[in-house]
């Protein structure tokens, strides 16, 4: 049996995975979303106030959640990009360096729960895909709101379950059977696939999350589903 396979992953040590799998992670997110990780990035983009902001983004991983926020949004004049995972980070790194991108862009190896940032110091925080495989949630959500200013917001787009019990179903063969399978043929890395298939499911989607958010003060929180449910966006704003 190959090595990664008897790995047994926890949020504590999940950024591990990240960076064994950094070089196809790319390719299986675009393969096994059938291509819709594109039009997730781009529907986080319209939530972007519409004003000059600073933003941080956590988990940054391979960057191209930041790299469509920067592309869409003019409005934004300053980003920060945070991840445990730096062989990730650095194919962040160099795919900013192949884009004439006219504002700075900051990456560092930093923990969401513990974020090197001061107080009230962005204007938008962002996650995509990475609050359910944190060790503590609830302490990222305070470290969101820490480093948010007034009126400053909080972006997370995270996969979800249908509510339609056909699309539910559905969906959750194919998070325990394709992607655990496609993922360790590609990856070489079965272990990894089937422990982020099982995030997924034990995630607290909708109403829970929305509840999480104002649990650490942020308020006027929202659920917005995407692809029936698939994955869906959650908005919450420091006041």
């Amino acid at each position: 049996m190959n090595i990664k396979e008897q790995i047994k992953y926890s949020p504590r040590e999940s950024w591990q995975f990240f960076n064994q799998i950094s070089g196809s992670y790319d390719l299986l997110n675009h393969v096994l979303s059938f291509g819709m990780d594109s039009f997730w990035r781009k529907a986080l983009c319209r939530h972007v106030p519409q004003r000059q902001v600073t933003l941080l983004d956590l988990a940054t991983g391979t960057g191209d959640v930041l790299l469509t926020l920067l592309e869409q949004c003019p409005q934004i004049k300053k980003a920060h990009g945070i991840d445990l995972a730096e062989n990730m980070l650095a194919i962040a790194q160099k795919k900013t360096q192949t884009r004439e991108l006219m504002i700075p862009v900051e990456f560092k190896i930093a923990d969401a729960q513990e974020l090197p940032f001061i107080d009230q110091s962005m204007d938008v925080v962002t996650m995509a895909f990475g609050i359910r495989n944190v060790e503590n949630p609830i302490l990222v959500l305070k470290e969101i709101y820490r480093v948010l200013k007034p009126k400053g917001k909080a972006m997370i787009l995270e996969f979800s379950l249908p509510s339609n019990f056909l699309l539910k179903a559905l969906d959750v063969v194919y998070l325990r059977s394709v992607v655990p399978l496609l993922g360790g043929l590609v990856s070489g890395n079965f272990a990894a696939y089937r422990y982020l298939n099982k995030t997924i499911e034990k995630f607290p989607y909708g109403e829970r999350f929305c509840r999480m958010l104002e649990q650490v003060g942020l308020k006027q929180s929202q659920a917005i589903p995407l692809f029936g449910g698939v994955a869906s966006i959650y908005l919450a704003e420091k006041v």
